[in-house]
């Protein structure tokens, strides 16, 4: 009889610890759950992601973006955040460049963003400014930046912010592509 209840004791330990344990976690999914349902405001419009573009010369052009405008900058598109990086090389020549985002605009699945340069192996790069279009339409994409008619950002004069080009180019399929999140202003 001793034995039995030892047995009916651990098993009374083991039921009650378990239904403890229980307890807890549903209170803290519960918990967890609560702070997960509050409504969170999504941010104004972004531009990310990484592809490189299609060239039949075999041109190795790559496009990094990581842009944001925060959800309280929402009337003001100048005040976005972020970095973009790009590289044009052919047969081991060529420049990269990384810019500060200054400004961020979207509409629908299409994105125009511009920067200053910060730092770039293209003499004469740095301190300027320079705008890119990027239509978002799945994995096929496609760009367009502020030099198409220069030929490089050194030779873009004055450009003012928010200033892109069509979007011509075409991302080379399998590489990567872009994310636009749409600006919603309100008028």
């Amino acid at each position: 009889m001793n034995r039995r209840r030892i047995a009916l004791n651990r098993r009374t330990k083991i039921v009650v610890l378990g239904s403890a344990l229980l307890l807890t976690a549903g209170a803290a999914s519960a918990a967890t759950a609560s702070d997960s349902d509050a409504p969170r405001q999504r941010e104004a419009a972004a531009l990310t992601g990484t592809a490189k573009l299609y060239r039949s010369a075999g041109d190795d052009i790559t496009f990094s973006f990581d842009a944001h405008l925060a959800a309280k900058d929402n009337a003001d598109p100048t005040k976005a955040t972020g970095t973009f990086e790009f590289s044009h090389y052919l047969n081991g020549e060529g420049a990269k460049a990384k810019a500060r985002v200054d400004c961020l605009l979207t509409g629908g699945k299409v994105a125009v963003v511009s920067g200053v340069i910060t730092s770039s192996d293209l003499p004469g790069a740095e301190g300027k400014r320079v705008g890119i279009t990027v239509h978002d339409v799945g994995h096929r994409d496609r760009l367009g930046y502020s030099w198409a008619s220069t030929g490089n950002p050194v030779e873009t004069k004055e450009l003012p912010k928010c200033v892109g080009s069509a979007p011509f180019e075409k991302v080379k399929k399998g590489t990567g592509d872009f994310t636009v999140v749409p600006w919603r202003p309100e008028f």
